[in-house]
């Protein structure tokens, strides 16, 4: 197994330096990209992130993205008017699909998003990245444009804690690295199995169960090599991701669902307690609050009746 991966590391583990923009613009021939970013209260981050996509990836000159949509799940700052003032598409989480009630979780988001783009190409950047680089996602983008074979892109990077180095992904190493490499050590190549900038073709994404929240990324990974093949996933280094990290107890809800995550897809039987219970100290000693850890999936998106029904509209041509 470990052979496997390092010819995989080698095969399928680029730079965003080795494919500059004019060879993607030159391979694109008509493909359709279409850019993500789901957000729940990033007024502070989000509007810098579409200005720069839009200055960059979106001019007649470099004409990469197609589509540029803002997905917001119910912010209660300014997230939506600084998206949409900076020239993104700003769609409400709860206006699509609205037949089915939605659920608080980045992966409900990142699920009903397939039905308010288009892209042939779909590439997900959060929302709350400081100093963002348009490469994050001409870089991930890149391999789909370039190389047939290739289905799915993580991207990868330093992840710094404050001023330390490296130390960002703390539930990747406590917990998902560990994970998939006893499960799934085909996987064990990728630097940020859990990091939230990745691209896939949308023929892929619509095949895939969607978890509903923090183990999406997991899943998706997990759910793409057996579909497709480890030789379909790829991954690029995109330099340095900085962002707003959360504290020691969300990170252990994050850590429960992803756990979940995993283990549903280890078994289909036997299920542990689906639910985290955490301590904070009040006057009186420590008080036991407890959270559900996520459970519910989507299905496959080709298999929602609406999408499907799009689908079939725009293969028989009609409007």
């Amino acid at each position: 197994m470990l052979e496997e991966v390092e010819r995989w590391l080698a095969r399928r583990s680029w730079s965003v330096a080795d494919r500059p923009l004019d060879r993607l613009l030159s391979a694109k021939q008509g493909t359709t990209v279409s850019v993500v970013l789901p957000a729940l209260n990033e007024e502070a981050t989000v509007g810098e992130i579409v200005t720069a996509i839009r200055r960059e990836l979106m001019t007649g000159a470099v004409p990469l993205v197609d589509e540029l949509v803002v997905v917001d799940s119910g912010s209660t700052d300014r997230t939506a008017e600084s998206a949409a003032r900076a020239g993104a598409r700003v769609v409400h989480r709860d206006s699509v699909l609205p037949r089915v009630p939605a659920v608080p979780g980045k992966g409900e988001v990142l699920w009903r998003s397939l039905l308010a783009t288009t892209g042939d190409v779909v590439c997900f950047v959060d929302a709350d990245l400081k100093e963002f680089s348009a490469g994050f996602v001409s870089g991930i983008v890149g391999p789909l444009l370039t190389d047939p074979e290739v289905q799915f892109v993580k991207a990868m990077y330093d992840r710094p804690l404050g001023d330390t180095p490296g130390q960002g992904g703390r539930v990747t190493e406590l917990v998902a690295r560990p994970l998939l490499n006893l499960h799934w050590p085909q996987l064990a190549g990728f630097v940020q199995p859990l990091g939230g900038e990745y691209a896939a073709r949308r023929s892929l994404l619509e095949r895939l169960p969607f978890p509903v929240g923090y183990g999406v990324e997991l899943g998706l990974l997990v759910d793409a090599l057996h579909t497709v093949g480890l030789d379909a996933l790829a991954q690029v280094d995109v330099g340095v991701r900085r962002h707003r990290h959360q504290d020691g107890q969300a990170l252990g809800r994050m850590a429960a669902a992803i756990y979940r995550t995993a283990q549903l897809r280890l078994s289909r039987g036997h299920l542990v307690r689906p639910a985290l219970t955490q301590f904070e100290r009040a006057e009186d000693g420590f008080v036991p609050r407890t959270h559900a850890v996520d459970t519910e999936e989507r299905p496959p998106m080709r298999d929602v009746p609406e999408y499907a029904a799009r689908a079939g509209r725009r293969n028989t041509g009609a409007a």
